[in-house]
């Protein structure tokens, strides 16, 4: 890749910006991993007011310990519908209030003295189901073992012969529980143990009672610095809350943040008879190219979800794509949907793609997305229809994030703003458009890119500041086959 085109300027820099933007062209072509799903969830279990990556079904079981929700949490089926999808990597976001507390057991010395406090390593109730078990070791004299239980479930064994011990292997395992002295000067050199069975840990709290809009708002702050793509909610449908989600991502992509967010209504929204009526209301609520509202519920093996509760798999389906591939009549897994909106000339189904809905519908043999849309109705200034799609979205966000971040990495500070460093800034976007248009998401021949010519050259009209370069970009970003339009003609 050396010489050619990049001696232009002379700067060593050069050749690694070349293969910088031709490797992240390649990445947003042909790969599906480009997209990252931030998803808040209520849990028994895991870090509070963090995040914790997850890329596929076992983590949620090795993260949570359940397959399964109870008791207010939202994790499982908020996380497995976005694996459903077909998301490469998700940012879970535990929300709890200031209530969640740790379960603990104070163990104590045969002389009944507290001597050291297990603490549940998370926050929640799951802590309460541990139980302990400490009792002179079977197989090794002069030791004890500690067994720690779920419920009924042997999750691991301790062995040592003094307390100190006892509070290294603990913490050195690190997994369930955690081990300190009582007090900082309690002495833990002896062996003087109690043996008790099946003791539980106690005072353990989710902290899912009392959960409101200052808990995901405080999330967003929290999401201002991570590096993601897509948003989703945990079937939350309160509009206080997903009005200020909307309005925090509109302006993150005003800022430069380029994400995307689904959302969905109630289950009773779903399936009431003006459902129609309400999805669109809700789009139009909306009305913005960076948020998804999806309108229909779906059921899977025996049990319906509402559009709410999908919307995290809408997530993971555009997440997992390439930028050559659109949601529209994508396959799911999904066994029916919750409401059939009829089909047809101005019928339920045109209704959702004029109102800016993501419709599931059931084709007799399979549920699929009617077509990739966003809630975009109303175009703005410098916009066209393609702003309304998914896929067309998805490829203006992938162009500008790969070039914001190669321009700040090899660019921006770092080459001098002359003649011929512009033209080597002009060469390498070019470049990069090629790659794009050889992967299918712009159409070879009808890209360029140029010094603007508002800002440079002898008819320039504006004079551009001696650190300042201005590009003007033009190309055609290609769609799907969604609609086939046919003759037959009968001699």
């Amino acid at each position: 890749m050396a010489g050619g085109e990049w001696e232009i300027t002379d700067l060593p820099v050069l050749p690694g910006l070349y293969m910088n933007f031709k490797a992240a062209a390649l990445a947003a072509v042909t790969t599906g991993d480009r997209g990252t799903v931030v998803l808040p969830y209520k849990a028994h279990w895991g870090k509070v007011g963090g995040f914790t990556d997850l890329y596929r079904e076992t983590d949620i079981l090795n993260t949570f310990g359940a397959l399964e929700d109870s008791n207010g949490s939202t994790f499982y089926k908020t996380l497995r519908m976005c694996v459903l999808g077909g998301a490469k990597k998700i940012l879970g976001y535990r929300l709890a209030t200031s209530k969640a507390a740790e379960a603990t057991l104070t163990l104590k010395s045969a002389a009944d003295k507290d001597i050291v406090k297990l603490t549940a390593k998370y926050k929640g109730e799951r802590g309460n189901g541990f139980k302990i078990t400490i009792a002179p070791s079977l197989t090794a004299t002069g030791y004890y073992t500690m067994k720690l239980y779920e419920d009924t479930t042997l999750l691991k064994t301790y062995s040592f012969q003094t307390w100190a011990e006892l509070i290294n292997v603990v913490n050195t395992a690190n997994t369930y529980v955690l081990a300190a002295k009582v007090a900082a000067d309690t002495d833990v050199t002896g062996k003087d143990f109690k043996s008790i069975t099946s003791t539980p840990l106690t005072g353990g709290d989710s902290g899912i009672e009392g959960i409101a809009a200052k808990d995901y708002i405080e999330m967003l702050n929290v999401l201002e610095t991570e590096s993601f793509n897509y948003l989703s909610l945990d079937g939350v449908t309160d509009p206080a809350i997903q009005t200020s989600i909307a309005s925090w991502v509109i302006n993150m992509r005003k800022n430069g943040k380029k994400i995307v967010c689904i959302m969905g209504g109630t289950a009773a929204d779903d399936v009431a008879d003006d459902a129609v009526d309400k999805a669109v209301a809700r789009s139009a609520g909306f009305n913005h190219e960076g948020i998804v509202n999806v309108g229909t519920g779906v059921i899977l093996d025996g049990v319906s979800y509402s559009s709410a509760e999908v919307a995290p798999f809408v997530a993971g389906l555009i997440a997992g794509q390439k930028l050559s591939e659109s949601t529209t009549y994508a396959s799911t897994s999904f066994d029916d949907v919750t409401r059939r909106w009829r089909g047809g000339r101005s019928s339920e189904q045109e209704a959702a793609v004029k109102g800016g809905v993501f419709l599931f519908i059931y084709d007799g043999k399979i549920v699929k997305p009617l077509i990739g849309i966003n809630t975009l109705i109303t175009l703005r200034q410098s916009q066209n229809n393609a702003f309304k799609k998914i896929r067309s979205i998805r490829t203006m966000d992938a162009i500008d994030s790969d070039m914001q971040a190669t321009a700040e990495a090899n660019y921006i500070g770092k080459i001098n703003n002359t003649q011929e460093g512009k033209l080597a800034l002009v060469g390498a976007c070019k470049q990069y458009m090629e790659v794009c248009a050889q992967g299918g998401i712009i159409e070879p021949g009808t890209y360029d890119v140029v010094l603007n010519p508002t800002y440079h050259g002898a008819s320039a009209t504006i004079k551009a500041e001696p650190n300042q370069v201005f590009l003007k970009w033009n190309a055609q970003i290609t769609d799907v086959i969604e609609q086939i339009f046919s003759d037959f003609i009968c001699e």
